[in-house]
């Protein structure tokens, strides 16, 4: 499958802005991979407070990242969109390792591998680059549920 825009990401995930962490797919193999991309500004918010003196990108925020790449993949995968009846969960991490720092004007290269799905939970193989080295890595859990709108 070609790539999305972000007209097409925002079908996919419920996220919006500021917690939007995907700009593009550039291309999406569903059911195998996906490598989608963030660009980094000096306009997020996170950067007034996380350094002010020297801007970093947080971590747990690129791992978010790569779990909504994943998301989009999974939906892809199996040729859902998001609703109001259903959320898809990050539900584990493992193996979190963070290389190089991200900051402002970074372009973030976020891929992910699905390496399995058993009893509703996909598990990912997942690392960002910039400029073709990789800054994070991490294997992410996730799963699909339906909201109970009575608990609401």
């Amino acid at each position: 499958m070609n790539g999305m825009d972000i007209h097409q990401i925002l079908e996919c995930l419920p996220h919006r802005y500021p917690m939007l962490l995907v700009d593009r797919v550039i291309s999406c193999d569903p059911g195998k991979r996906i490598v989608a991309i963030k660009n980094v500004t000096i306009n997020e918010p996170f950067f007034g407070g996380h350094f002010p003196h020297h801007p970093v990108m947080p971590g747990v925020l690129i791992i978010e990242a790569l779990a909504q790449a994943a998301a989009i993949l999974t939906f892809k995968t199996h040729n859902h969109k998001t609703d109001d009846n259903s959320i898809y969960y990050f539900v584990g991490i493992d193996h979190a390792r963070f290389k190089k720092p991200v900051m402002p004007g970074d372009t973030l290269e976020l891929n992910a591998e699905l390496k399995r799905f058993a009893r509703g939970i996909w598990w990912y193989s997942a690392h960002a680059r910039v400029a073709d080295q990789v800054v994070t890595e991490a294997e992410l859990m996730c799963t699909l549920r339906t909201i109970d709108s009575d608990k609401n």
